[in-house]
């Protein structure tokens, strides 16, 4: 049996294919990793204009309380991720971790307040770890994965005209918003949100329509096709994680340069500090620092770092002192770019030296984003 033959499809396959999109297995999904336009062009057409993606492999799961009352579903989900979700207003979503009692991340996602229910929305490759974590530390709570659904993501600085088109008050969503909204009787799940360091929109919808709208949005003019591989360089620009590869169940979310996304409610002396699993580690180090931090990278030249080239702190001598978890060219900035976990304390402005093909290559710590993100505040 072929390899293909055991992947999973989105609701997309077959515009993708009609598309001439080119196939590759990921998370276990048949997914479009470019199209004819090449993955240069799509990352640019992205950033100039509306790019459309297929994201339909991700998990989204619905927990709600049984007693009713959706702040105790918050609160129980506080047991398992330090983020705050009580105090999340109906119609607005936030990132957010599950964490082992190590404090190591088990995966990232995005959290929403929809009224009665919280919807999650998790990476492809942790569904069904995601699942079982969810619903043997939420006992007080029923967890369902939807099915049935397609994911879409519109990304780029004319997403809003061009969904704009199809629900009249796109534009009225503010960044990190989430709601319900009607496109020809199809019933659609929008947030304001992506994962491009662009402006755009998630768009949840039942399979029979995915196509239908994907279609609809693709006869605009600045509406593009895109695959992963641009969506990898643009995340990547945007100095954005990607799970398994820059954050896993062996870096806290401090290491990750994610302490952003802990507010200070769960953090010590907060009113609902602690918790969930690994706060010991998690708290101690928001105080007192890690030990290593996730920091950006711009190697001199063009030849980029790739995921696992060591990082040394001389042109020769001495042990590693990091590694390389994402590198490569940023089409938008015109130059390599790479993010590393480096020992807490290095500066940015720091060179260190990357081992590339036996020879060491210099580069400078960097402030991330690589390039200013375009997300409507």
């Amino acid at each position: 049996m072929a390899e293909t033959d055991t992947l999973r499809r989105t609701g997309l396959h077959a515009l993708h294919v009609s598309l001439g999109a080119k196939m590759v297995p990921f998370a276990g999904y048949d997914m479009p990793v470019q199209y004819p336009m090449g993955v240069l062009k799509e990352h640019l057409h992205t950033r100039a204009e509306a790019g459309l993606f297929d994201v339909g492999h991700m998990g989204q799961v619905i927990v709600t309380a049984r007693s009713g009352d959706n702040r105790d579903a918050a609160l129980a989900l506080e047991r398992l991720i330090p983020v705050d979700i009580a105090g999340l207003a109906e119609g607005r979503q936030r990132y957010g971790f599950l964490t082992t009692p190590e404090g190591g991340i088990i995966d990232d996602l995005m959290i929403a307040n929809r009224g009665d229910h919280v919807f999650i929305v998790v990476n492809a490759a942790c569904k069904e770890g995601d699942l079982a974590v969810l619903k043997a530390g939420l006992p007080d709570c029923d967890v369902a994965e939807i099915t049935g659904r397609g994911l879409i993501a519109l990304q780029g600085p004319k997403a809003e005209a061009a969904l704009a088109r199809l629900v009249p008050d796109a534009p009225d969503f503010a960044f990190m918003d989430v709601g319900i909204r009607h496109w020809d009787g199809v019933e659609l799940w929008i947030s304001r949100s992506g994962y491009t360091g662009e402006d755009g929109f998630e768009i949840s919808v039942p399979d029979a329509f995915v196509t239908q709208l994907a279609e609809a949005l693709l006869a605009m003019p600045e509406v593009a096709p895109i695959g992963l591989g641009a969506r990898d360089s643009l995340r990547l620009e945007a100095g954005l994680c990607l799970y398994g590869h820059d954050i896993d169940t062996t870096t806290t979310p401090v290491e990750g340069a994610l302490s952003w996304a802990i507010q200070k409610v769960r953090r010590t002396g907060g009113a609902r500090a602690g918790g969930f699993p690994g706060a010991a580690t998690i708290l101690a180090q928001l105080a007192e620092g890690a030990p290593r931090k996730r920091m950006g990278l711009r190697p001199e030249g063009r030849a980029p770092m790739r995921e696992g080239v060591e990082i040394f702190a001389g042109p020769e001598g001495g042990a590693a002192i990091g590694r390389v978890t994402s590198g490569g060219f940023g089409p938008s900035i015109e130059a390599p770019m790479a993010m590393a976990y480096l020992p807490a304390g290095t500066e940015v402005g720091t060179t260190v030296y990357g081992e590339v093909r036996g020879k060491r290559l210099p580069a400078t710590v960097v402030p991330m984003p690589f390039r200013p993100a375009g997300f409507k505040r």
